[in-house]
């Protein structure tokens, strides 16, 4: 393939914008190359600036849960903009999307819309702190809630650690009161929150952000069980996994209820936006009700929550997470049987997501994650792009499925990805 006018681009790029790109993975800095830059989307493939089609699983990293440029969705958000993009003030659309989530997942009584989903676990933690008047927050290593200072930490040496900053930027203060747990490990957390003090443990229900790893048996219920026992709040931090693992995220598949949840990526169907939700209870404990403080100009923009609103609208009405059951069913057949011929490499699938790791055994926490073959994952995500497959240009990201993927893209997956084990 020729990447003649991508490589034009961002060499324009990096004399404007720091590294080329506005989010680090997009720079492909893991994979050993520079970045394709997208010309054009359409349903599940996407078009770079030198013509090159993909089969794309990245989706937007998530929110394009029907596809690219669905033209139901684009309809309504160019309808919508014609009466004006942004005004400052509240309008219906709001109101209209807080009621269809509450439909969807009953236990979201209120919610508070943002613009990113590091806005909504920033708010989380927030009002979590403001709600129990406590100071700690617990989170598991290898679990990403956006680049807020508070949350950006990496885990010490053994056990469940103090957090120290994961950039330079983020002062020891900032994190002093982040814990940080090993995830998948309930007793850790059992004792973190003995210590005392701890307002609030946000988790990844379904972890993405080092690769797609499930939860143990009893660990979310595990979670659910010490957070009401020791008077702190369960905060899933669903920004990626919500209506794409089951219709109603982590809380229908596994039947744990938390007390708030921040939401994203499918929620605006690809415009910019974020929420917070949960019990009247507790969110009735933001500005302009209660003391903990939250704004926003540009929260609940009528463009972004029309394309959130009418992609839930055709999310229901076309049944998009049994199709996406279906295709990741086909898919998670075709990687055992290639697992059980290729004994060095695992795989996990969950819903809408899914990760092959380049090691024997499918890892269950971000230790067993960083012992994967990295090299041979460049390799293989060279070897994907060049036969026309766009993967996340990362070991530890999650790859994405849409309403738009077939099983015939599935098989084409598969037959490239056995191809290159077979020669690597």
């Amino acid at each position: 393939m020729d990447h003649t006018k991508s490589r034009q681009a961002f060499d324009a790029a990096k004399k404007s914008i720091p590294g080329g790109v506005n989010s680090p993975v997009r720079a492909f800095r893991a994979v050993g190359s520079e970045p394709v830059f997208i010309a054009s989307a359409k349903d599940q493939f996407v078009e770079d600036v030198d013509g090159n089609r993909y089969l794309d699983f990245i989706c937007t990293w998530g929110p394009a849960i029907l596809g690219h440029a669905n033209p139901e969705v684009l309809d309504a958000v160019r309808r919508r903009m014609e009466k004006g993009i942004s005004f400052g003030m509240p309008t219906e659309i709001e109101t209209r999307l807080a009621e269809k989530m509450h439909s969807m997942l009953p236990y979201v009584e209120k919610v508070r819309f943002v613009s990113s989903g590091t806005e909504a676990t920033m708010t989380a933690i927030r009002l979590a702190r403001g709600y129990t008047g406590k100071e700690k927050i617990i989170k598991f290593n290898g679990c990403y809630h956006g680049h807020h200072d508070s949350l950006l930490v990496k885990a010490g040496s053994g056990g469940a650690t103090l957090g120290v900053p994961d950039s330079p930027g983020v002062t020891p203060g900032t994190t002093k009161s982040t814990v940080i747990c090993e995830y998948n490990n309930a007793d850790e957390v059992r004792d973190a929150l003995e210590g005392g003090n701890v307002a609030a443990v946000i988790v990844e229900p379904v972890a993405g952000n080092m690769g797609v790893i499930k939860p143990g048996d009893g660990f979310l219920q595990a979670l659910r069980e010490l957070t009401e026992r020791h008077e702190a709040l369960l905060i899933f931090d669903e920004v990626m996994t919500g209506f794409r693992i089951h219709r109603q995220g982590a809380y229908g598949l596994y039947g744990v209820t938390p007390d708030l949840a921040t939401f994203g990526k499918v929620i605006g169907g690809g415009m910019p936006v974020g929420a917070v939700g949960g019990s009247a209870a507790v969110m009735d404990w933001l500005a302009p009700v209660g003391p903990v403080y939250q704004a926003g100009t540009l929260s609940g923009n009528p463009a972004a929550m029309e394309c959130g609103l009418k992609t839930l609208e055709i999310y229901e009405r076309e049944n998009v997470p049994d199709h996406i059951q279906a295709v990741s069913g086909h898919l998670a057949n075709g990687l055992a049987d290639i697992c059980s011929r290729h004994n060095t490499v695992s795989f996990s699938v969950q819903g809408g997501m899914f990760t092959v790791f380049f090691t024997g055994t499918a890892p269950s926490n971000f230790p067993e994650v960083a012992a994967c073959d990295m090299e041979r994952f460049r390799c293989f995500f060279q070897y994907m792009l060049e036969k026309g497959i766009l993967l996340p240009p990362s070991q530890y990201e999650a790859n994405f499925i849409s309403f738009k993927h077939t099983k015939q893209d599935i098989d084409h997956y598969l037959n490239a990805l056995e191809t290159f084990l077979s020669a690597n």
